[in-house]
């Protein structure tokens, strides 16, 4: 690398000349494909705006400029442009660089972002608060002053929060670039009328002869007086490419382009006219999504954020590790779907992450992608639920949230049976803590009539679709991790799940020392847990099943026979699994002293693969054997006289 290595900050990119940057953006694609393709990653929608964020900083100076990423998948680029080179070897590490924009590393990154919708929004509030402080640019007053930049996706701008914040852009009287990289893809192929329009404008002659006029067409549009003004204010080139009759016009946002989001000559042009552009405008910019690495041209869904993988000749291999939750759903969810015709499903942008590309194909009428609208899909199926149908939702934790309004008043409220299926719930591993599902149970639970699931492996999987199928009362859940499926205890009967019941998984001879009640996956660690401490205690293991209703009799078992509990959850203990507990043993009077919770503490946990994350928060198997002698230790200390007197009596309890 000639370039790359050279470039601590912008300033030094535009040292460059425009000849150079086309080698320059040669080193940021090879260095990225090296790197992901070692430990995985986002590695498509980086390779397609490599070129135009190499522009974007070679034009503006986002020390002083804003620059507000939404979703901030595509932000590898921007880090190497802004001194973060040596960061990469450690990428979505804790010692190394996120895969999203992270305030921690570097000034230039403003916000942490991972969800859709928000970089209009946010941006808008940045301008605004640069006028209210008498920093924002002006041609006349402040010719230095700050200028707003927002870069989102054609797949993320029709997220209705992206909508909201269009709606406010357009009432600002001063520069602001939205710039839309329009790729044509989402995570998969973008879904509903704004995709089917992006697809018109590009294959319209517009696109294929960008010289055409505006100035009819803008005298005839709504507000045309003050576009009309906008496009006079427009330099030479801006004017040429002015696109007539733009959906975006209707905010009052100039609109320009399409342009090619590859040519760097084009691109230079355009950013340097809109960068003192005094008023509202979309800069409309097409782009190939996996861009320079032929297979993510090809496959750009497959090469959205795969594991880390190798070339051999014309084939990829991807490093896989064994079966995932996600492919144990989408069998299992296709085959409820197979035996019950009133079985619905969808997803929001997240067909193959969620494994519901297996049943949009089988079953093309009963299953949707909404695009990046979970809160449109949850009133969607709040609809089907309405009419007779039974729909199920499948979504990721974190994305869930943006959902809670429509969760709460179209669903809870009216007391409809919607199902939620919560993938990548707990620790995420890379992506850190922009999608940590860590407080799906804590807002669902507020439900009156909610049933909430988890399940630890492939066949409990299975039994929770199938009450959730069935459950009619209310909104019903399940949640599993981004993580694989295990055959500790699938070579034993998987009982159907019956409402507010655990399952008991490891009971030894005798009354046991401690009782852990997990709640997920972390029962497979509790497990192990045990199995080192054969010998020295004896331990009753439960897959809790569920956190509302928490099965009270068994812990009140517990608890009337002086029996510790360990409750252990991938998720916040604000809220979760032990709050549960707690909270249910309060409303009986119970004795909740014995009671020891682990969960994820109250503070972020960042980048890192899961098995750090969990080890980082006393959740791997380690943790939960600690937690396990500690809470023995603690109960005997105080009591022991009394314990030893009413051991032979548990015992006789216990072993019946």
């Amino acid at each position: 690398m000639k370039h790359l290595p050279e470039i601590k900050t912008p300033a030094d990119l535009r040292k460059l000349s425009v000849d150079q940057l086309p080698e320059l953006a040669a080193e940021i694609r090879e260095a990225i494909i090296q790197q992901v393709s070692r430990t995985g990653g986002h590695l498509a929608p980086n390779l397609g705006v490599v070129e135009l964020t190499i522009a974007l900083h070679y034009i503006f100076d986002f020390g002083q400029d804003r620059l507000l990423f939404d979703v901030g998948h595509q932000c590898y680029p921007h880090k190497l442009l802004t001194g973060r080179l040596p960061m990469l070897g450690d990428l979505r590490t804790s010692k190394g660089m996120a895969g999203f924009p992270e305030p921690r590393e570097s000034p230039y990154d403003l916000f942490s972002v991972g969800h859709a919708g928000t970089g209009i929004s946010t941006a808008v509030g940045m301008a605004r608060g640069d006028l209210l402080n008498n920093e924002s640019f002006d041609p006349s007053d402040r010719p230095d002053g700050r200028r707003v930049v927002s870069l989102i996706g054609d797949a993320s701008i029709v997220n209705g929060v992206a909508m909201e914040g269009l709606n406010n852009a357009g009432t600002l009287k001063r520069q602001f670039l939205v710039v839309l990289n329009d790729n044509g893809m989402s995570i998969s192929k973008p879904q509903g009328a704004m995709a089917r329009y992006f697809d018109k404008v590009r294959l319209s002659s517009a696109y294929k002869d960008f010289k055409k006029r505006a100035h009819q067409a803008l005298a005839h549009l709504p507000g045309g007086s003050v576009l009309e003004e906008a496009y006079h204010r427009a330099g030479e080139a801006t004017k040429a490419m002015v696109a007539e009759d733009s959906w975006f016009e209707h905010f009052g946002l100039l609109t320009v382009g399409p342009i090619d989001g590859h040519d760097f000559p084009s691109l230079l042009e355009f950013l340097a006219e809109a960068r003192d552009f005094d008023r509202p405008m979309v800069l409309h910019v097409k782009t190939v999504k996996g861009k320079g690495f032929e297979h993510a041209e090809g496959d750009a869904t497959t090469f959205h954020s795969p594991a880390a993988f190798r070339v051999e000749g014309c084939r990829v291999e991807m490093n896989k590790k064994g079966r995932s939750f996600t492919s144990a759903f989408a069998d299992a969810f296709a085959e409820v779907m197979e035996r019950d015709e009133k079985v619905v499903g969808c997803t929001a942008a997240m067909a193959d992450g969620t494994g519901i590309s297996k049943v949009l194909a089988q079953f093309p009428d009963r299953t949707w992608d909404t695009g990046i609208c979970e809160s449109h899909a949850m009133d969607m199926m709040a609809g089907l639920a309405k009419t007779g149908f039974k729909p199920f939702f499948a979504v990721y934790s974190t994305f869930l949230q943006r959902a809670f309004d429509q969760a709460f008043q179209e669903v809870s409220l009216q007391g409809l049976p919607v199902r939620l299926c919560l993938d990548r719930a707990g620790l995420v591993g890379g992506d850190g803590a922009v999608h940590h599902g860590f407080c799906d149970v804590s807002l669902l639970r507020t439900l009156p009539d909610a049933a909430l699931t988890a399940a630890i492996d492939e066949p409990s999987l299975c039994a929770a679709l199938e009450f959730m199928r069935t459950y009619d009362a209310g909104l019903s859940s399940v949640r599993y991790p981004r993580d694989n499926v295990s055959d500790r205890f699938t070579g034993e009967e998987c009982p159907p799940f019956e409402l507010g019941k655990a399952r008991p998984l490891m009971i030894p001879d005798g009354a046991p020392d401690a009782a852990v009640l997990a709640f997920g996956t972390l029962a497979l660690n509790a497990a192990e847990a045990i199995d080192q401490l054969d010998g020295e205690y004896r331990v009753a293991l439960y897959d809790a099943r569920f956190a509302k209703p928490v099965d009270i009799d068994l812990v009140k078992s517990l608890i009337e026979n002086d029996i510790p509990i360990i409750t252990v959850e991938d998720h916040g203990l604000s809220g979760g699994f032990g709050a549960s507990v707690l909270e249910a043993c309060q409303e009986l009077r119970l004795d909740t002293s014995g009671i020891t919770r682990l969960g994820l503490p109250d503070h972020w946990i960042y980048q890192d693969s899961r098995s750090d994350q969990l080890a980082e928060v006393g959740l791997d198997v380690p943790g939960i054997a600690r937690a396990i002698r500690g809470a023995v230790d603690h109960a005997a200390s105080p009591a022991k006289v009394k314990i030893a007197t009413r051991q032979t009596a548990r015992d006789t309890e216990f072993a019946g």
